[in-house]
């Protein structure tokens, strides 16, 4: 079987925490999310991580984020999203300032993978069974095209008890198949009830709803079909500076045109993430209890600090 790649979108965080070097620790020696994905992607058997960054912030990150710091028990490669990296025949809009989205990121590490690769965001804690759950899925899948996969969450166990929150709701057919995925916005719980807001309609959620937390599993001829779209979204939105090529919108795309499947892998795990700097606390007490329960180790590369 083959050993899967990550893929950690983290091109945004020079702009979140200004110097890497100042970025929040969730761990107990100062460990951040980052380091968690990446010790339960060694766990659950990725050969190696990718992360996408920009130039403006490259030393600060590889000075932090290296294979020394993983204790060499993964490949380490980075690769740099910018705005002016865009298809021969298009041409940056002087007032652009808006990167051009998640789908635009990942098409950035072509070059890097040639194997079965996850995607995740840099700031997202997605749990130690996820990775295992997608690791697995995609080790299969050495060869294929068009069988990708994303893990659905919970949405009972995506929400933020400090404001509302934006999901990627699925659809799911018979088969585990996603159908189509839309993005709600303002979801929270109101007395008891998850609800969503929109068009001034608050519309319930079941429970167990099935939601993207951006955690793709894609063989790599995902490159080629998101190259292709990506010159119709630019045709069609170029002088739109605030338009983002997304991931969902490539996805409902190779899905409504059956290019490709996107197999919905379940999980029970809860997802924490920092959506508000509320959350922090919660994030920081739950890996604190995940360490009593084994789960990690107190120091998790094992480096004197």
């Amino acid at each position: 079987m083959v050993k899967p790649t990550l893929l950690v979108l983290a091109a945004g965080m020079g702009s979140r925490y200004g110097s890497l070097k100042q970025m929040d620790g969730v761990g107990p020696n100062g460990e951040a999310i980052i380091d968690y994905s990446v010790y339960d992607a060694i766990r659950a058997g990725f050969g190696k991580v990718v992360f996408v960054i920009r130039h403006s912030f490259a030393q600060d990150f590889q000075e932090v984020f290296n294979a020394e710091r993983f204790g060499h028990k993964i490949e380490v490669e980075y690769v740099f999203q910018e705005l002016d990296y865009l298809p021969e025949g298009f041409t940056l809009p002087a007032e652009r300032v808006k990167p051009w989205g998640t789908n635009h990121a990942v098409m950035m590490a072509k070059d890097a993978i040639r194997e079965p690769f996850a995607v995740i965001n840099a700031d997202d804690f997605y749990g130690r069974e996820a990775y295992q759950t997608i690791g697995d899925y995609l080790a299969q899948l050495e060869g294929s095209k068009g069988r990708y996969c994303m893990v659905g969450y919970q949405v009972n166990k995506t929400l933020s008890e400090n404001g509302t929150v934006s999901r990627g709701v699925c659809t799911v057919d018979a088969e585990g198949n996603l159908t189509s995925m839309v993005e709600r916005t303002q979801i929270e719980r109101v007395n008891g009830t998850i609800l969503f807001h929109d068009g001034g309609a608050d519309e319930p959620l079941a429970e167990d709803t099935p939601v993207s937390m951006n955690l793709f599993g894609f063989t790599p001829d995902y490159f080629d079909h998101s190259e292709a779209f990506f010159k119709e979204f630019l045709a069609a939105n170029i002088s739109n500076l605030k338009s983002e090529f997304f991931i969902p919108l490539m996805v409902n795309k190779v899905i409504s045109e059956g290019t490709a499947t996107m197999r919905v892998l379940k999980t029970t795990s809860n997802w924490f993430g920092v959506t508000y700097k509320e959350d922090k606390p919660q994030l920081v007490a739950k890996i604190e209890e995940l360490i009593e329960e084994g789960i990690y180790p107190k120091n998790l590369w094992n480096v004197a600090k």
